[in-house]
């Protein structure tokens, strides 16, 4: 009985699993133990306060510290959305915050405010363009002067007048790490998209 019973628990998780529409990313988040989900209400939060769908801030979370508060990056980017040290004394200046100090950043309410406000900013500062999204992330990513760099880049194969669009700029980004960046979360944006989970805000 037990083993028809183990059995019976293998066919239910291979089912789920296929159901799933991405079989790696649900037995990582299996595996987390609650990791992969812990921070929704905050990052709720934290994109409706600064502008941002919740599934593209989460997406973003998870691809830079798959969910993990305590990580450090090779640059120094702390914390959920591995803000760096510039990022978050230009929040600081920006919001007139009177105490801060660079370990905040480890804490995921202050990590995610910080994170969702520059990555807010950047969505606004491209959503003239056909899919703002591309372009804020490749700015998260690694800059807007590279991002205005591409977009000269760009601009210089299409017709005098054109404007460059989201597509145009990805084509044109030269750094292979920054487009696979950027890909990686439009997927998993998607995904969440999919999963509807931040619809029902109440039941976070």
């Amino acid at each position: 009985m037990v083993a028809g019973l183990c059995a019976l628990g293998v066919v239910v998780a291979c089912v789920l699993l296929l159901r799933s529409g991405d079989a790696p990313y649900t037995l990582a988040r299996w595996a987390s133990f609650g990791r992969f989900d812990a921070y929704d209400g905050l990052i709720a939060e934290a994109a409706r306060k600064h502008g941002i769908e919740p599934e593209l801030l989460k997406a973003v979370v998870w691809r830079e510290s798959q969910f993990q508060p305590d990580r450090t990056g090779k640059s120094g980017e702390r914390g959920l959305m591995q803000v760096g040290e510039l990022a978050a004394q230009d929040w600081v200046r920006s919001n007139k915050i009177e105490t801060f100090v660079p370990q905040d950043l480890y804490s995921p309410f202050t990590n995610l405010e910080v994170g969702a406000w520059y990555l807010g900013r950047a969505l606004r500062r491209w959503s003239g363009r056909d899919n703002a999204i591309p372009f804020a992330l490749a700015e998260y990513n690694a800059g807007k002067s590279r991002v205005d760099r591409w977009i000269a880049a760009a601009r210089k194969d299409l017709p005098e007048g054109s404007e460059v669009g989201a597509q145009a700029l990805q084509e044109h980004i030269d750094i292979a790490s920054t487009r696979l960046y950027i890909e990686s979360i439009l997927a998993r944006y998607r995904f969440y998209k999919q999963q509807k989970r931040f619809d029902n805000p109440g039941g976070l």
